[in-house]
């Protein structure tokens, strides 16, 4: 996971964070038995959804090249740990 960038940009943190209180506050709603409550949390989760994709269209989130590398070095670290240890230490 080190070789990997994925989530550390303004865009995801303010998303997440948003989501997070908007679960917090549909929990205590939930827990109280107000269903307006709940759902106004609920509305609240999406809208940490939607203003996190808006901060990625306004260029706050991973550059596109950034992007391309994350992946490459995900991909490398998937097929390391899917060679079994005889094949990495014999090549």
């Amino acid at each position: 996971m080190a070789g990997s960038a994925h989530g550390h940009t303004p865009a995801a943190w303010t998303g997440v964070i948003i989501a997070f209180i908007g679960f917090c506050i549909a929990g205590v709603f939930m827990v109280a038995a107000n269903p307006l409550g709940f759902w106004a949390g609920m509305g609240v989760v999406v809208a940490g959804g939607l203003v996190g994709l808006a901060m990625r269209a306004a260029g706050l989130g991973m550059p596109k090249a950034e992007k391309a590398a994350a992946e490459r070095a995900r991909a490398q670290a998937a097929t390391a740990t899917a060679q079994p240890a005889s094949a990495q230490t014999s090549a």
